[in-house]
């Protein structure tokens, strides 16, 4: 059975990278997106990058424009959009798929270690009514990510321990942070 360590991802300049360079540091693995009403959750990545990274946090950023078209600009573009309004710090990778027949082999991974159980946080119905009207009103029976800033956190073990949705309090995944580091 693969384990974390075995995936690549991509730079947007093509390189490609072990998540094996990580071994033994946390990362918060995130699908991102620059035109998204969760967008502002850069700040908060930003944050917790800035507050937790000497003690080893590794923020993977990879942009994804899977969900309402809400990641249209070029890998140059994102970027630039990202450290020009948010000042993020860390590596953003290679705009990809996190669904479907051209997902990134991680994405399948990660899904399968940690499946969807559902949205809670302030903006939890709205999220559940938008997917079912506008989606699939059978959204929930998957593991598929829902959208734009869903969250994966693995330890330094390598173990995905928690899958956050977009709609999750930011402040349960900096206390879910701390606690694996």
């Amino acid at each position: 059975m693969p384990t974390i360590y075995d995936f690549t991802i991509e730079k947007p300049n093509g390189t490609q990278v072990s998540l094996s360079e990580f071994e033994g540091k946390p990362m918060l693995i995130v699908n991102s997106a620059t035109g998204c009403g969760f967008t502002p959750q850069y700040e908060d990545l930003k944050n917790l990058y800035n507050n937790y990274h000497e003690q080893g946090l590794e923020i993977i950023d990879i942009p994804c424009d899977q969900f309402g078209h809400q990641a249209p600009g070029s890998d140059d573009e994102i970027h630039e959009f990202c450290t020009m309004t948010f000042g993020t710090p860390y590596q953003q990778y290679k705009k990809s798929e996190v669904n479907g027949e051209g997902q990134l082999p991680l994405y399948a991974f990660l899904k399968e270690q940690k499946g969807f159980e559902g949205f809670t946080g302030e903006k939890a119905d709205f999220m559940d009514n938008y997917l079912k009207e506008n989606v699939d009103p059978n959204y929930a029976d998957n593991d598929d990510i829902k959208w734009n800033f869903t969250k994966f956190l693995v330890d330094r073990d390598g173990n995905v321990v928690a899958r956050f949705e977009p709609t999750v309090d930011m402040a349960l995944v900096e206390e879910a942070v701390k606690e694996v580091l």
